[in-house]
């Protein structure tokens, strides 16, 4: 079974950057959605950003938007999620997801990566 394979997480401090990627374990996948999830300890998974496949359509939770960018490297096959001024809330297990419908639902999304942890100590 094709899954997507997350990394680039780590423990960082307060203000720094990391991006984090996100590709199929085998064949690109044909479906249209990427998005990028996360859930904080004792929290639920919330949406964080999601981009098409083709085209520049971007949507981002308002907690991210301005410090976080999602884009895409069509022939890697890769997502990427661009994340600055990270804050120590933004500590989670960062989740990629791929999709049919432009939604941050996560309901609609049926392929899961494994998830990548990012750490920010304030």
């Amino acid at each position: 079974q094709v899954q997507l394979v997350e990394s680039g997480g780590g423990s960082v401090k307060a203000g720094d950057s990391l991006r984090l990627s996100c590709a199929p374990s085998q064949r690109p996948f044909s479906r249209s959605v990427y998005a990028w999830f996360r859930q904080a300890p004792g929290k639920e998974r919330e949406f964080v950003a999601l981009i098409r496949s083709r085209g520049t359509s971007e949507f981002y939770a308002d907690s991210v938007r301005g410090r976080f960018t999602i884009s895409r490297d069509n022939p890697k096959n890769t997502v990427y999620l661009q994340m600055n001024d990270l804050k120590a809330d933004d500590t989670a297990v960062y989740y990629c997801a791929v999709g049919s419908q432009y939604t941050s639902d996560q309901q609609s999304y049926d392929v899961w990566g494994q998830g990548t942890q990012v750490t920010v100590a304030s």
